[in-house]
């Protein structure tokens, strides 16, 4: 149908509208049933949403628990061994594209000023061919659950059942996973018709004509659609070896052209998924069980995926492609079976730990906050790995690292010995990890970043594997931090990057020095040069870039607030300037930085745990973590650093703070720079003499450092002080350093992608 303008996005503006109405209607779980088209571009098939209607007030759907005590089955079965779901009774026998024959539901005036209660999900580039309910009755083992007839009894039975199900306790995660998937199967209801919708430029509208409230609309809806292959949420191209691939890509758009969703991220989910691929083709997805494929047809494989930790759906990741495990001896078989994954998990132990706090008094308060005699989540209830002793011990989680076969050998030497290391860093410092497993996959060329992180799942860039260990170990670091940060807790509001990526800025850097065994001094030596760059490049950011896009916190006071329905915009997220702008790591960075420096950075560190343990799971607001650093270190208010002096001088001002040109002074002073400096001279001198009669030799265009000033010579003489210690080889100083020196054409032949990617290889 024709879009509604009046629906649409102003072009005028660059805010990203978030539709869903979410204050009314809750998708609790999605259940994707999919199969990939490499010829066409297009993945299709349909999803089964799980709706439960919202009983409590406007705004109380946000981070508010559910439950105060969330605990797991003991049974060995539900801890081990992956869901077995049941033989897929419902077989589409149609082509998506049938569905809507003999149909002409949709060509009924839609009606804006109708009384039916419209579903809003968020939603663009899909062909949606029909919606229908989903009749649940139909699964015996459901109805086995309303042992009193209560459910039955009910005015609306489907739905009823549906909410019991929906709320079934955290300790029956695996029968609830199953009934999930037999009523995804389920047959629509009979003798009715299919369901109206419409769609505009961002959203999927859908009705049951009649039905006036959230309450009485139905609460299992099957949605048959396919993606577009010019759609915004998946990239379809060809690997480093030719070979044709798909993946999500981050976009902007979030998932909403990948499967019809509820993109707020107030709207947590669980998922399950189904997808079909050529059977040369390896499926990964943001999933907690390692798949392995199933003969679904001749030439396709079946991978079924699922998550039971309740996530916003922009999280879900998707990759498909003729990836290659690195580690891995091929075999002639076509699928390989094994019980458990082949990746050894070693006992990494790091000699240089952070000692305690020595004031008694902070020591008392961060220990009461992270004590292990009685531990309580204060999130919604699902299976959490908080509550499991072993996860608490557990440094190192299962992980497998794939790529091309182009770049194999290289993500097996260089990836796969640091993501152990890095994993051990990580647990030592933030304590259990929020997921149970890790793949990580080195993507196709012109991938936008150095990397992403979802659940379960991280893509790196091919720019990572240069051969140097830092520069894939420290992206490796701040991916890892991610699940943290980022994931296992949350933005509520989409415009506080600056919680996900201020904080894996900040920790990549803790991560990486105990991952190098770096003494006190060096380690210290390395942050200064670093905080030194970054200072730099967020001065230029901050000269060089609207005000508007400058700001940590656009939305001020108004952060978190929605419409009386739950929907939003998310500011600036469609300005084309933004996928290049650094100001949420950079400064957000640098305001932990300056919290740490008023504490002290292993109080700081201890409080991260704290603050990780009494809020993963939840989604939280800027000001719920300064609140708690606050109370716990309760002195910094007699410096005159209160919630709203935060505010004032980081989070809702462009400029720059205050303390951060002060402390950027110092640094400029210590002796690490004088040595850069020597090193830089060095490297004037050749300059000068053009090479001639030294052993050093260079490729590319002459560049005058003499020209250049001082802090224009300091991205340049990061590269240096490394390569002089063996740390980088000369190609990979020349692609660090050489887009701020004039040697861009050399570095590009390394660097792929948009310069966002090249800005953060300066990290």
């Amino acid at each position: 149908m024709e879009s509604n303008p009046q629906l649409d996005l102003d072009p005028n503006r660059d805010d990203l509208p978030l539709r869903a109405n979410t204050n009314q209607m809750l998708v609790r779980h999605y259940a994707l049933d999919l199969a990939v088209h490499f010829q066409r571009m297009v993945i299709g098939g349909s999803i089964v949403l799980f709706l439960e209607p919202v009983k409590s007030e406007r705004g109380s759907t946000s981070n508010t628990p559910v439950q105060d005590v969330c605990k797991l089955s003991s049974s060995k079965d539900d801890a081990k061994s992956p869901i077995m779901p049941c033989p897929n009774k419902l077989t589409p026998t149609k082509n998506p594209s049938d569905l809507s024959e003999g149909s002409d539901i949709n060509n009924v005036t839609w009606g804006d000023d109708s009384d039916d209660f419209t579903l809003v999900l968020d939603c663009c580039d899909l062909v949606v061919f029909r919606v229908e309910e989903v009749d649940v009755t139909t699964v015996s083992h459901l109805k086995e659950l309303d042992k009193q007839g209560f459910y039955a009894n009910a005015d609306h039975p489907s739905s009823s059942l549906v909410r019991r199900l929906v709320s079934m306790p955290s300790a029956s995660w695996r029968q609830q996973q199953d009934l999930y998937l037999q009523c995804s199967h389920s047959p629509a209801v009979l003798h009715e018709k299919p369901l109206r919708f419409h769609m505009d430029q961002w959203s999927l509208q859908i009705r049951k004509e009649g039905v006036l409230s959230p309450h009485a609309f139905p609460c299992a809806l099957r949605i048959w659609y396919e993606t577009k292959p010019t759609g915004g949420s998946v990239r379809w191209t060809k690997d480093q070896d030719g070979r044709c691939c798909v993946y999500t890509m981050g976009s902007p758009i979030n998932n909403r052209a990948l499967f019809p969703c509820q993109e707020p991220p107030v709207a947590m989910s669980t998922w399950q998924a189904r997808v079909r691929a050529p059977c040369d083709y390896t499926l990964l997805m943001s999933g907690e069980n390692q798949a392995f494929p199933e003969p679904a047809e001749t030439g396709v494989l079946q991978w079924d995926y699922y998550v039971t930790m309740p996530m916003p759906a922009s999280t879900f990741t998707i990759a498909v492609g003729q990836w290659l495990e690195a580690g891995v001896k091929a075999s002639n078989s076509e699928v390989e079976k094994t019980e458990e994954p082949h990746v050894q998990v070693p006992v990494v132990s790091l000699d240089n730990s952070q000692s305690g706090p020595t004031d008694q008094h902070q020591r008392r308060l961060i220990s009461e906050q992270n004590g292990d005699e009685q531990y309580v989540c204060s999130h919604m209830d699902y299976p959490c790995r908080f509550l499991v002793s072993a996860a608490r011990t557990q440094t190192v989680i299962p992980h497998r690292v794939y790529a091309p076969a182009h770049h194999l050998q290289r993500a097996e030497d260089q990836v796969l010995p640091l993501l152990p290391l890095c994993l051990t860093a990580a647990h030592l410092i933030l304590g259990v990890h929020p997921f149970s497993r890790l793949d990580v996959l080195i993507v196709p060329s012109g991938f936008s970043s150095l990397g992403m992180a979802s659940p379960h799942i991280v893509f790196l860039s091919q720019s990572v594997l240069t051969g140097e260990r830092n520069l894939c170990g420290a992206r490796l670091c701040h991916e890892i931090a991610h699940s943290w940060f980022g994931l296992a807790i949350g933005a509520r509001d989409w415009t506080e990057e600056w919680i996900s990526e201020g904080f894996a800025t900040y920790l990549e850097d803790v991560f990486w020095a105990l991952v190098q065994q770096l003494g006190c001094g060096e380690a210290e030596e390395q942050k200064q040069l670093k905080a030194l760059l970054r200072w730099r490049r967020l001065s230029d950011e901050l000269q060089n870039s609207e005000e508007e896009l400058q700001v940590l916190r656009p939305n001020k006071e108004n952060t978190g607030e929605v419409s009386e329905s739950g929907a939003s915009v998310v500011k600036h997220a469609l300005n084309p300037g933004k996928p290049f702008m650094q100001v949420h790591y950079v400064k957000g960075y640098f305001l932990l930085k300056f919290l740490a420096d008023q504490v002290g950075e292993e109080n700081f560190l201890l409080f991260f745990k704290a603050f990780v343990r009494k809020f993963h799971g939840r989604l939280i607001l800027s000001q719920d973590f300064l609140q708690m650093l606050l109370d716990t270190f309760s002195a910094m208010s007699s410096r005159g650093i209160t919630l709203e002096t935060i505010f004032s001088d980081w989070l809702d001002t462009p400029e720059m703070p205050k303390w951060l040109r002060d402390a950027s002074s110092e640094w400029l002073q210590t002796p690490v720079v004088e040595e850069v400096r020597e090193e830089v001279a060095k490297w004037i001198h050749f300059s000068d003499s053009d090479g001639k009669g030294t052993k050093r030799k260079r490729a590319g265009p002459k560049v005058n450092f003499k020209e250049e000033p001082l802090l224009e010579q300091m991205t340049f003489a990061e590269g240096v002080w490394m390569w002089e210690r063996r740390e980088m080889s000369q190609v990979s100083l020349v692609c660090m350093c050489g887009i701020d020196q004039g040697l861009r054409p050399m570095a590009e032949e390394q660097v792929k992608g948009r310069g966002c990617e090249q800005e953060q290889m300066l990290e």
